[in-house]
């Protein structure tokens, strides 16, 4: 499968990255100048970008939307994260490119949507949560609503969703022989994410206060408790085998652990969190390691990654002495695995356009429709780059793409 990404950030390149994991090529067409980039990131561990091949290509420049369409020819999907409307003001919207081949998936992603009042609007994840409902469940009672990474919104509701709606729509186009858009925004998806939370609202499960219900820090056995060396264990010992196994693990009677009448979890989260302090995290681990109590410890990125049950199964590989999640899901036969680093933007442009069978290679280079970064050139956008692109969504635009470290004093590359 033949993928074309427009340069973007977030959910973009993240479900460019999950195409690519399963296998397709797909090909990066990065901006001459990356529009909002952050500063001192190296572009070989920018992890998102992995496992394609870039190009740059100035879509302002005239030639732009028929190098992209010819591209089009020879793809099977497309993905843009741009504000809606600037995809059709360059002139590769879905009109020019479904024209050119009609079987194209064109899967686009935005935060507010492509319609509505908000649809012009910028944002970001943390808007994006807070509008559908979600962020407001997120936090403690009495607290103001807890900030997440931004995977719910970005990756979750938006880049996930993006690769769900493609892999049907291809699905669908190999019976049809016919395209369509796919339109993930990330405020329908993240709203999906909290089908549950929804039902639980209509059927007066869930009561809609922060901090107050089973699945939050409502309750002293789904909660986070600090542990003697200033370390953390999370406990999720919601069925009864599994808070008895909790009560054992802490060394309490049931008779004062009683969780029937809620007038009691005040004192008896005091209770756990008092026990939890009197013994390091490493000793809590091995209390509970081979037990059902759901009680685990909360480990930093890096101890992550030498977790002796992640090692195990291979969650993390090491490419190029970067260590990063591996591919995911497993597969059987035909398993996910990762063929190239991130790459600089322009670094595959001559060959890829090549590959592609765009024509008149050499033109597109003198003219500037193209950049090829030289050999050896490992930071900074191609040579003849002055002018940042349209941003790629001016809903969520941090960074554009891979590159150089940024001076903020004067806007100028180093």
């Amino acid at each position: 499968m033949r993928v074309i990404e427009l340069a973007a950030i977030g959910p973009g390149p993240f479900a460019a990255l999950v195409l690519a994991d399963l296998g397709a090529e797909v090909l990066r067409i990065d901006r001459p100048v990356p529009a909002a980039p952050v500063p001192d990131v190296d572009p070989r561990t920018d992890l998102l970008k992995r496992n394609r091949r870039s190009a740059v290509i100035d879509l302002r420049h005239p030639d732009a939307a028929d190098v992209v369409l010819a591209l089009v020819e020879k793809a099977d999907v497309l993905l843009e994260g741009y504000r809606p409307g600037v995809a059709e003001r360059l002139g590769i919207g879905p009109g020019p490119c479904t024209a050119r081949n009609p079987a194209l998936v064109y899967g686009r992603v935005s935060g507010w949507g492509r319609d509505g009042p908000l649809a012009g609007r910028a944002g970001h994840d943390i808007d994006y949560l807070a509008r559908c409902g979600a962020l407001h469940a997120l936090g403690r009672r009495n607290a103001r609503p807890t900030v997440q990474l931004n995977s719910v919104g970005d990756f979750g509701g938006g880049g996930m969703l993006l690769v769900t709606g493609v892999l049907a729509a291809l699905c669908e186009a190999l019976r049809s022989g016919r395209g369509q858009v796919v339109d993930a925004a990330i405020m329908d998806g993240a709203t999906l994410l909290t089908s549950m939370t929804y039902g639980f609202t209509a059927d007066d499960v869930w009561n809609g206060g922060r901090g107050t219900d089973l699945l939050d820090p409502g309750v002293p056995w789904y909660e986070v408790y600090e542990t003697r060396d200033g370390g953390f264990m999370a406990v999720g010992a919601l069925e009864d085998p599994f808070y008895a196994a909790l009560v054992a693990g802490l060394g309490l009677s049931t008779g004062e652990t009683d969780r029937a009448d809620p007038a009691g979890w005040s004192a008896l989260r005091a209770r756990f969190a008092a026990v939890f302090r009197t013994r390091t995290r490493a000793e809590w681990t091995e209390v509970f390691e081979h037990t059902d109590a759901c009680v685990t410890p909360v480990l930093t990125p890096l101890e992550a990654a030498s977790d002796p049950h992640l090692r195990a199964r291979g969650v993390f590989i090491d490419v190029d002495g970067v260590r990063q999640p591996a591919p995911v899901p497993r597969f059987s036969r035909t398993p996910g695995t990762v063929r190239r680093p991130p790459p600089l933007p322009g670094e595959h442009t001559s060959t890829v356009l090549a590959d592609w069978g765009v024509p008149d290679v050499d033109g597109l280079l003198a003219s500037g429709a193209a950049r090829q970064r030289p050999a050896g050139v490992s930071t900074g956008p191609p040579p003849g780059s002055v002018a940042a692109e349209p941003p790629a969504s001016g809903l969520r635009d941090r960074r554009g793409g891979a590159g150089a470290p940024h001076d903020r004093r004067d806007g100028r590359w180093r």
